[in-house]
């Protein structure tokens, strides 16, 4: 049994109680973790504080070599962080890598662009010279989801410390173990101790002692609405700025002329990913009434033909996250199978692998689009479909949740994709493709319930800086 500690201060801090983490795979005990407390988070967060003077003093360059290096120790330990969190998660091992290479990328990404991450002088007559420059915050909390532990802790830790941040890191206790070992991995690049401190534990323990910490400069959350809104409830009695990325509900829209040969396979992609345990996975499907059965019919072929099992064996959908997780997808297909039973899916997990937490691809079809399984984010391979006869109905359904992270378009009509370009209301948009989250030079971010603020590509840099406007008087009279 692996037992994975607290990482504060560039090393390893004692903890007396553990917490199990399961295989989703198998239902068995893969790893223990420290159960970190308050008090380790102050420790954590004081590391962090004395760290950051000379952290922010560091140039620019060396910054970006060392955060060169920590990418490259990513790429050079990148089956070990891959099957790592295969197990961890439970997701195929061919995501897990991809997930890797990502991470590592994040580190590259920002050790380039950090070097041209300029402040502005303001054009002003000759009596005043005005500029405005970006400084770090200080010390960035970071609390890590379950579902992509590896790319969402990289795409915020990142950026954090290309611009002078030090960071405090609490990942998820369902998935926790390569996070740990990125921290251990960039000590070992040379980032100094105390840079980057990880504290796993419960997220009513450790987690709200993040977020209510007065020692958070500026905090980074990923997870539920209902968690996020409490988040920044505490962080705000602080007065702490937060980013918060949040829940969705993305629709595919799939107008008359679109080429479906592409469409389907990606849409069954954009729901099955990370067995449908994605913010920006493609839960809703809309389709103009007069292709609705030939997509159906073509979905229903691409599903009948997935590859179920454990992570590590690289299936098409590994299992979900935990027994927890298991109940609540069974629940909602339950309640909404007594209105109307789902064309596709939705059994009692009999023809399941044994062992783990899987639950089959699941379709309703022709819902009502105010139904609460078209409404609400499910968190498992389920799809609701529903349909529209124009491009406003479209609109207007797309637009019909209390979300707003993604959007897919699927039409050859440019007239017709730029309008809906127009009009959808979520972070990203996509035409004949769907990005699930996009690259890392995309920004990346929600409206609505979706949530605020932006990652990814440039705008995680301002997200993670301050402006400062100094304004100086010149000529001979100064």
């Amino acid at each position: 049994m692996i037992a994975y500690p607290c990482f504060v201060d560039g090393r390893a801090l004692p903890v007396d109680e553990v917490v199990d983490v399961v295989n989703p795979s198998t239902g068995e005990l893969l790893a223990q973790v420290a159960r970190g407390r308050a008090e380790h988070i102050d420790e954590a967060v004081a590391a962090a504080r004395a760290a950051f003077p000379a952290w922010r003093a560091t140039p620019v360059l060396e910054r970006s070599h060392i955060l060169r290096r920590i990418g490259a120790a990513i790429r050079r330990e990148r089956e070990e962080l891959a099957h790592l969190e295969s197990q961890d998660t439970g997701k195929p091992l061919s995501q897990a890598r991809t997930d890797a290479d990502v991470a590592a990328r994040y580190f590259e990404f920002y050790a380039n662009t950090v070097e041209a991450f300029y402040g502005q002088t303001l054009p002003q007559n000759g009596d005043y010279l005005a500029q405005t420059r970006h400084e770090p915050y200080g010390v960035t909390g970071h609390i890590i989801p379950w579902n992509y532990p590896m790319q969402i802790g990289c795409r915020t830790i990142a950026p954090s410390l290309a611009v002078g941040n030090c960071c405090v890191v609490k990942p998820a206790e369902e998935a926790p173990l390569t996070v740990t070992r990125i921290a251990e991995l960039a000590h070992g690049a040379g980032l100094p101790a105390g840079v980057l401190n990880v504290v796993p534990g419960l997220g009513a323990e450790a987690g709200a002692a993040l977020a209510g910490h007065p020692g958070i400069d500026h905090l980074s959350f990923t997870g539920s609405v209902l968690v996020g809104t409490a988040v920044a409830q505490a962080a705000a009695v602080n007065v702490i700025p937060v980013a918060l990325e949040l829940g969705g509900k993305s629709p595919n829209i799939v107008f008359p002329d679109a080429n479906l040969d592409l469409a389907v396979p990606t849409i069954a992609k954009s729901l099955l990913q990370n067995a449908g345990q994605t913010c920006s996975a493609g839960s809703r499907l809309l389709v103009h009434e007069s292709v609705h059965a030939d997509v159906v019919d073509r979905l229903e072929k691409v599903l009948a033909g997935i590859r179920i099992g454990p992570g590590p064996s690289d299936p098409d959908l590994g299992p979900l996250i935990s027994a927890r997780q298991l109940a609540r997808v069974q629940a909602m297909v339950a309640a909404q199978a007594e209105v109307r039973p789902p064309r596709i899916g939705g059994g009692d997990g009999a023809s399941m692998p044994p062992g783990g937490f899987y639950f089959p691809p699941t379709v309703f079809d022709d819902l009502d689009p105010g139904a609460l399984i078209a409404q609400e984010e499910v968190f498992g391979p389920v799809l609701a479909v529903s349909t529209f006869n124009n491009t406003d109905q479209a609109v207007e359904i797309a637009n019909g949740t209390q979300y707003g992270l993604i959007a897919a378009i699927w039409t050859r009509d440019l007239d017709v994709a730029l309008r809906v370009c127009d009009e959808v209301q979520a972070g990203q948009v996509y035409v004949n493709t769907y990005g699930a989250g996009g690259g890392v030079e995309f920004s990346f971010g929600g409206f609505k319930k979706s949530g605020y603020g932006r990652e990814k590509g440039f705008q995680a840099l301002e997200e993670l800086c301050q402006t400062k406007t100094v304004v100086i008087k010149v000529g001979r009279d100064a």
